[in-house]
């Protein structure tokens, strides 16, 4: 090979390699960032035909129903944790430490963002409330296809205290 030829292979070479350490970190870093959606049944028995159930540790999103009656506040601190469940009926516990939409409430729909923390509890870092009557996320409507939707129920001192 004469030296023509072999500095234009190890240019195409270094290209190469250069393009495949780019598309390794791209990916690499897209990994790191993947958020994969899981309903309260999933979690808990595992999603797929193979029922396959997140790691704790792992970055996850959940979505499901705010079980009526489940909503525990901290009264020294912003700590809140309530229940979750879908048509499947299994429970799953979501703690969260922040402000909650103004939207959230029992009974209301929600996705909650966070890393699980053991099998059937999320320590979620963000919580997202259904904005509308209408709209739901299709995973979550397919999830609870067949449940009733709980309006809430307001005492006559939050009726008046609406209209001042």
């Amino acid at each position: 090979m004469n030296p023509r030829r072999k500095k234009r292979l190890a240019v195409i070479l270094a290209i190469v390699l250069g393009i495949g350490s780019a598309i390794g970190l791209v990916l690499y870093a897209l990994s790191q960032n993947i958020d994969l959606f899981y309903t309260p049944s999933e979690l808990v028995k595992g999603k797929g035909k193979q029922l396959v159930k997140p790691e704790a540790g792992q970055r996850l999103r959940i979505g499901g129903m705010v079980m009526p009656g489940s909503v525990v506040r901290d009264q020294s601190s912003l700590k809140v944790s309530f229940k979750l469940y879908d048509a499947g009926g299994d429970l799953v516990t979501v703690e969260f430490d922040g402000i909650l939409p103004d939207l959230f409430r029992e009974g209301q729909g929600i996705v909650a963002m966070g890393v699980l923390k053991d099998a059937t509890t999320v320590t979620a870092s963000e919580v997202l409330a259904k904005h509308d009557e209408e709209y739901m996320p299709p995973e979550i409507a397919e999830s609870l296809k067949g449940m009733q939707h709980f309006k809430p129920e307001y005492t006559e001192e939050q009726l008046e205290g609406a209209h001042k």
